[in-house]
């Protein structure tokens, strides 16, 4: 196995994306969502980047890439058709010993993307360690059939369980029991109906009363906002 796989935490660290076209609007989307922040240098930005940096959701340079673009950067990634632009971003990054990725271009990245299925918190991904991304979205298109939305509302609703029971003084070594029931119960199945009424019985009969579903998830929204 060549890439070691890891998830990386990226809240609040800064971040960098040279490249404002298509590929690099989806970089930075990702990059967004998962909290990063993130400075974009290009010449040429699209419609969406120019929105994003009128609302400050980024730091946008609409200019050429400077190699000092780089400094202070937790990860960087080139997203460019300029091939000797790319190799200057990749020898800049590792000059500093920084996280880069040239998007499509795994030979001067020291990482790589996987495809992603992702629901919530609830993510898969599928590396072929960047000799066929054809294939790895072929995969991850069969993946998202199979699992749908609810396998990322019952890792919400775990979640919530797992922070109220934690809430509550239980010891952690207690909870693997009481998730092994609920998952053997079926509990994805209800979830996937919708089927609150059951959900509750269920949740009452494992782990006692006052535990109840639209309560659980309605707490894990708030945390979010």
């Amino acid at each position: 196995m060549r890439y070691y796989p890891v998830n990386l935490d990226i809240r609040g660290r800064r971040c960098l994306v040279v490249g404002g076209g298509r590929v690099g609007a989806r970089k930075v989307n990702t990059l967004v969502a998962c909290g990063a922040v993130l400075t974009v240098v290009s010449l040429d930005v699209d419609a969406g980047l120019q929105r994003l940096a009128a609302e400050k959701t980024i730091d946008l340079k609409q200019r050429a890439y400077q190699s000092s673009d780089v400094e202070g950067m937790f990860l960087v990634i080139g997203a460019t058709d300029d091939e000797a632009l790319n190799r200057q971003i990749n020898a800049d990054a590792e000059h500093h010993n920084l996280l880069c990725n040239i998007a499509d271009r795994p030979k001067i990245c020291n990482f790589i993307l996987p495809a992603v299925v992702a629901h919530g918190d609830f993510v898969m991904t599928i590396s072929t360690a960047g000799k066929s991304p054809a294939f790895a979205k072929h995969i991850r298109q069969r993946l998202e059939k199979e699992f749908g939305p609810e396998y990322g509302q019952l890792l919400d609703l775990m979640g919530a369980i797992r922070s109220r029971l934690l809430a509550e003084a239980h010891a952690p070594e207690e909870h693997k029991p009481l998730f092994e029931r609920l998952i053997d119960a079926n509990l994805l199945a209800l979830v996937r109906e919708k089927n609150t009424d059951r959900i509750d019985r269920l949740l009452a009969t494992v782990l006692g009363p006052g535990y109840r579903y639209e309560q659980l998830m309605g707490a894990t929204q708030e945390a979010r906002e």
